[in-house]
């Protein structure tokens, strides 16, 4: 699914973030910047140690903040690590977290000059986010964020299942 916002596309696929050609991946990261399951660890796995290096060399990202390192063997030639809140019921700040993951990740593309920019579905697995609300927030700030930027040509949202395209793919289309 593709909706287009003044200069900007955005695109729903399934599919596996590690094989993404845009200028960056983000990769939902922990705070510690270390490898770990899911789609931190896929990138981690495909992209090399350089990943893992320049994570060491920066130490670590608050939730709701984002920082960038090498693609190293990736395509894509930037991974712009952040991270998403854990789920705790709502009450913790978890949907302006989460918005922020999405925003910081998108201002740190346009700082670097990015022309595209590949997200997964941030807090959506291990971190417990509800993906119906998730998949809104995540959708909202992108809209927001190409109405008032052009720098950023293509944002692509790249799903892990079908369940999860549906959904966003749902609230894609309420929103635009």
């Amino acid at each position: 699914m593709e909706t287009k916002i003044n200069q900007t596309s955005i695109v729903l696929v399934c599919g596996d973030i590690t094989k993404e050609t845009t200028d960056a991946i983000v990769n939902a990261a922990n705070e510690y910047l270390i490898s770990g399951g899911g789609v931190d660890g896929a990138i981690h796995d495909a992209g090399g140690p350089a990943i893992m290096a320049e994570c060491r060399q920066i130490g670590g990202c608050p939730t709701g903040q984002a920082v960038i390192t090498t693609g190293g063997k990736l395509a894509a030639k930037y991974v712009i690590h952040t991270v998403g809140p854990v789920y705790h019921g709502g009450n913790k700040d978890e949907a302006e977290l989460l918005q922020s993951a999405y925003r910081n990740s998108l201002k740190l593309a346009r700082e670097k000059k990015l022309q595209s920019i590949s997200f997964p579905a941030i807090s959506c697995g291990v971190y417990g986010y509800p993906q119906k609300e998730a998949a809104h927030l995540a959708i909202k700030i992108c809209i927001e964020f190409a109405r008032e930027n052009t720098d950023i040509k293509l944002i692509r949202h790249i799903l892990f299942n079908r369940k999860i395209y549906d959904i966003f793919s749902e609230e894609l289309s309420k929103l635009v």
